[in-house]
């Protein structure tokens, strides 16, 4: 699946993309940056600070998960179960790479 095809509300499909992404070339800039963002989004007392010049390192398809990420986090939509297991896979990749 690709990613503009996740439709807009499904949680599962969006973390899914996300974590595929990151496990296609978990060390490489794109995924990185995804990873800093979704790290970003669990911290709301921070008021969520991420560098958004970062989004320059991601595809234009990359660019729109990670807009979704964003969208989940507006509907305070990234956190729960589904989040946690999808971060700790992401936790795993990045460390083992």
């Amino acid at each position: 699946m690709d990613i503009d095809e996740a439709s807009d509300d499904s949680l599962s499909e969006i973390l899914d993309l996300l974590v595929a992404e990151i496990a296609a070339a978990p060390h490489s800039a794109a995924a990185l940056t995804l990873y800093a963002l979704v790290s970003t989004l669990e911290h709301e007392q921070a008021g969520y600070l991420f560098k958004l010049e970062k989004l320059r390192d991601l595809s234009a398809s990359q660019r729109v998960l990670a807009y979704r990420l964003i969208e989940l986090m507006a509907q305070a939509r990234n956190r729960g179960r589904d989040w946690q297991a999808a971060k700790a896979r992401m936790d795993g990749l990045v460390r083992s790479g």
